[in-house]
């Protein structure tokens, strides 16, 4: 847990709704002894906001004694042990003691470390005070039933009054609404036929004789949680303590019990919060990882696709060129795979323009083809060619469809053959659907209404996080569309897509410059050697002048001397980088500078590529194929000059 930071932002409405409706006060302390987060009803003891209360220590809320007494509790609690306390403890900004039952609870980061503890706490002065004073008041009048009653009666929590033979004495309003049995047909019944499960009454009674026999108990005198069971023979936790009271004659005990059953679902509900925050931390890192992945097999897939490409053009039979076009073929399949991947994984805000869902779903299948294929399962493809454009992010609508086809081969991986999905686009009014459909099980009906709610899975621990669905609606929302289930008869699901067309005219192709296809004089600079030289016979081939630097500041140091057009830099280099070379020759040569493509393979995981393109430079993504560098090469050259300044 970072200092100064509050409880964790995922989820964080739903934690403190569910942290606010406990009936305890709720603290989360780090090992500095500060306080990270407070539900309202603590910050409202303490005079605080539990805005306010974050930061300030426990003596600073609660007091010098609360603190010093914390102190050692918190010690044991960061060593990893749950410790259990009650007892009446002063308050700084309170006239009297307090009668306080505390539980803390070790906090555990990502890794697996205490970095603090969670205190839970309730106020039971008022409680303490009735048990008191129905023994004070039972001693003083011996015996005044109508005034014990009411006292009993008035209690928020189960209380049972049994005699030394175990015989319920009284049964209090809030026992009836517990444990479902009216006063009358509890009072004279044995306590253990009541309230104890079948499995646990015979250790009741012998501890019960053994008590009266010694003296010696476990249970009287202590606050335990144990298991009782109610009238319908439903078994549920409980807060139990019992008190002995020694009348002339005879003894007295009495159970206070609270039903947990609502506190336990509030902490399974926060564990569960916390166990999905660290799933969901686990897939970022993951995410980054496989990003980082296809970031370093760019630079050997741009030196394998450009040679494979200058290999299949220079083939000098038959035979050698069928051998580089399948090279070339598997080197460009790689290059869009490893693309599809840093567009997914790409954290950038949308980027809308006009977008052709045949090719958006062609590559989705592509991706996702391995699994298929691996499965057994068919992929049938089928596109309307009449269909329109639509406005929106090709990467993100990809990942809706690639979402969309993992889940339905996942539903297929135990099916009998033949294993089916098709998918289809079609034109649907004045919008756009594309269907996936599967063979499968299909969707059960009453699961239906929540299979885009966020976390909810139907598949078994650890083959799925239940995010994926509510990540397809969201983004097919911020496109104006919507994600639905359609009921199929003969079985499966059908997921629709829907989303509007555009009806704007896609611009007209700019005018090629007179320049393009002369001799131009090209300065590469990459400190990949075999890249630099890959690029570098492209760009010859294609008949321009070439000049090759493993360095900005070589680079540089050419452009100096020499006047080249067009320049080709690594984005990502020691010392200059691509950014520093073009911002350089941008003040001492602007027209090259203008026309400098900055080329990378990091659009993923670095601010480098972003900043280049907030600066206007072009950008030339790895791998490239001839006419990416072609297309570059041209766009370059529509550069203007920069304004004499």
């Amino acid at each position: 847990m970072r200092s100064g930071a509050p409880i964790p932002d995922f989820g964080e409405a739903q934690l403190r709704a569910v942290l606010d409706a406990i009936p305890a006060r709720v603290a989360l302390i780090d090992r500095g002894g500060r306080c990270r987060y407070a539900n309202r009803e603590l910050a409202e003891f303490v005079g605080l906001t539990p805005e306010t209360a974050l930061g300030r220590t426990v003596t600073e809320m609660l007091g010098e004694a609360a603190g010093v007494l914390l102190a050692g509790q918190g010690g044991r609690a960061l060593d990893g042990e749950t410790v259990r306390w009650a007892g009446w403890l002063p308050f700084h900004n309170r006239a009297e003691r307090r009668y306080v039952q505390r539980i803390l609870l070790p906090h555990r980061g990502a890794d697996g470390t205490v970095d603090g503890y969670f205190i839970f706490s309730r106020d039971l002065t008022e409680l303490v005070e009735s048990e008191r004073r129905l023994l004070e008041t039972g001693a003083q009048l011996r015996g005044s039933e109508a005034l014990s009653s009411a006292i009993v009666a008035s209690a928020l929590d189960a209380v049972v009054v049994m005699d030394e033979a175990g015989l319920v004495m009284e049964w209090n309003p809030a026992a009836e609404r517990t444990f479902g049995y009216a006063r009358h047909s509890a009072i004279g019944r044995p306590v253990a036929e009541l309230i104890v499960p079948p499995m646990m009454r015979r250790r009741h009674v012998d501890g019960m004789r053994r008590y009266m026999e010694t003296g010696i108990g476990t249970v009287i005198g202590h606050r335990v949680e144990v298991e009782a069971t109610r009238a319908d023979g439903s078994i549920f936790p409980c807060e139990l303590a019992i008190t002995e009271a020694r009348l002339p004659g005879r003894r007295l005990f009495t159970a206070h019990l609270r039903d947990l059953t609502e506190q336990r679902a509030a902490a399974a509900e926060i564990e569960g919060q916390r166990t999905r925050l660290h799933h969901v931390e686990k897939l970022s890192a993951m995410g980054s990882l496989l990003a980082g992945v296809a970031h370093e097999l760019n630079n050997p897939l741009a030196i394998l696709l450009a040679q494979a490409t200058l290999l299949r053009d220079q083939a000098t039979t038959p035979e050698l060129r069928r051998r580089a076009e399948r090279i070339h073929a598997a080197a460009e399949r790689s290059g869009r795979i490893v693309k599809s991947f840093l567009a997914i994984a790409r954290q950038e805000a949308p980027r809308r323009t006009l977008v052709r869902l045949a090719a958006v779903v062609d590559a989705a299948v592509e991706l996702t083809a391995y699994g298929a294929r691996s499965a057994g399962i068919a992929v049938d493809v089928t596109h309307d060619p009449d269909l329109p454009p639509v406005q929106g992010d090709g990467d993100l609508l990809g990942q809706v469809v690639a979402n969309l086809l993992v889940n339905a081969q996942q539903a297929l991986q135990d099916r009998p053959e033949p294993r089916r999905i098709s998918v289809w686009t079609r034109r649907a009014g004045e919008g756009a659907v594309v269907v996936v459909a599967d063979n499968g099980g299909g969707v059960p009906a009453d699961l239906k209404s929540r299979i885009f709610e966020p976390y909810f899975t139907t598949k078994p621990a650890g083959a799925g996080t239940g995010i994926g669905l509510a990540i397809c609606r969201s983004i097919v929302g911020a496109h104006g569309g919507r994600v639905e289930l359609e009921d199929v008869p003969d079985g499966g699901a059908r997921f629709l897509v829907w989303l509007p067309c555009e009806a704007a005219v896609e611009p007209a192709e700019a005018a090629t410059p007179d320049r393009a296809d002369e001799s131009l004089a090209v300065l590469v600079v990459d400190d990949e050697p075999d890249v630099a030289e890959s690029l570098a016979e492209i760009l010859e081939i294609q008949g321009h002048r070439v000049t090759v630097r493993e360095s900005g500041q070589a680079a540089l140091a050419a452009a100096r001397r020499t006047r080249f057009d067009i320049v080709f830099a690594d984005l990502r280099m020691p010392g200059m980088d691509g950014i520093a070379l073009r911002r350089t020759l941008m003040a001492e040569q602007p027209q090259v500078g203008a026309r400098t493509v900055l080329v990378t393979g990091d659009t993923v995981l670095g601010a480098s590529t972003a900043r280049a393109r907030r600066d206007g430079a072009l950008v030339l993504e790895k791998p490239f194929t001839p006419s990416d560098v072609r297309t570059a090469l041209e766009q370059a050259l529509m550069k203007r000059d920069p304004p004499a300044s």
